[in-house]
């Protein structure tokens, strides 16, 4: 059970909390990174606790209710905004995704819904996991969720492009980028929703070697 340590990455967090759950039971810290400044603002409102903030708690019950504890809930929520010691801008096209500033390395990066977004092209997404792959340690895990075959996605009456992606293209670029996959499960997505085209969702484990070429 390699998915523990120290620190833990978030790369692309948006401005929600639910990837953070689990996670802030198995890492002492938590450092969040996102492109747009207003889904940092977000999540630092809510760890703020300031008014208006977003109201994670039913999100946060069902997880404790998962993990077998309802009750914990509030417990949880204090246990993240305790873990969470950073909320910092990220480009995953920069060789340091954080440039100016240097983090050490960490033992955990997690990154849900977020390259195929970001990236323009397969090119871009390759690199990008290379870029993000330096944020770990030697022997750290990368855990990554990402949509399959999907070209666009809506929100607000806004429309977004997303890289059209496969499941080996996805793996071949983890294994490029100095990962050995070690989990790799496919979720096919409901047909009907407009908001999205995409076919399935695909969940990733992979360690990052340690040399890299």
């Amino acid at each position: 059970d390699g998915l523990r340590g120290d620190t833990l990455i978030d790369v692309g967090c948006g401005p929600t909390i639910y990837q953070l759950l689990s996670a802030c039971e198995r890492f002492q810290e938590i450092i969040a990174l996102d492109y747009t400044d207003q889904n940092r603002r977000e999540l630092e409102r809510w760890l703020k606790k300031e008014a208006g903030a977003f109201d994670w708690s039913p999100v946060v019950k069902y997880v404790c209710e998962l993990e077998g504890d309802r009750e914990k809930w509030a417990e949880k929520e204090e246990k993240v905004r305790k873990k969470v010691k950073q909320v910092l801008k990220c480009d995953v096209t920069k060789a340091n995704p954080v440039e100016p500033l240097s983090l050490p390395p960490a033992d955990c990066v997690i990154s849900t819904l977020c390259l195929e977004a970001a990236c323009k092209d397969r090119a871009t997404f390759r690199s990008a996991l290379r870029n993000v792959g330096a944020l770990m340690k030697p022997g750290g895990h990368l855990v990554m969720v990402t949509v399959l075959q999907e070209t666009y996605y809506a929100f607000n009456k806004q429309v977004f492009s997303c890289l059209h992606l496969e499941r080996n293209v996805v793996e071949e670029a983890v294994e490029g980028a100095g990962f050995e996959v070690k989990f790799s499960e496919v979720h096919p997505c409901l047909p009907g929703d407009v908001r999205a085209d995409c076919k399935a969702v695909l969940c990733l484990v992979a360690r990052r070697r340690a040399s890299v070429s």
